[in-house]
């Protein structure tokens, strides 16, 4: 079971690492690519910014789980 929940931690934490890179700091998703320069999150740059705070917290919660077992 912990081998499993090891795995699955593993797994979370590339996810997210790539989540977080593929972010540009300072500027959005479109602008990377050549967009206009709006301030505001939208389309897909919104899901990848929710779907970084949700595999966070999924990541602090598998960890959690980790140290009971």
């Amino acid at each position: 079971m912990k081998n499993i929940i090891l795995a699955v931690q593993i797994v979370t934490s590339i996810v997210l690492v790539i989540l977080i890179l593929i972010q540009s700091k300072g500027s959005g998703l479109g602008r990377s690519f050549g967009g206009g320069s709006s301030f505001s999150r939208r389309g897909f740059e919104k899901l990848l910014y929710k779907l970084t705070f949700v595999t966070a917290g999924l990541f602090i919660l598998i960890s959690l789980i980790s140290l009971v077992i």
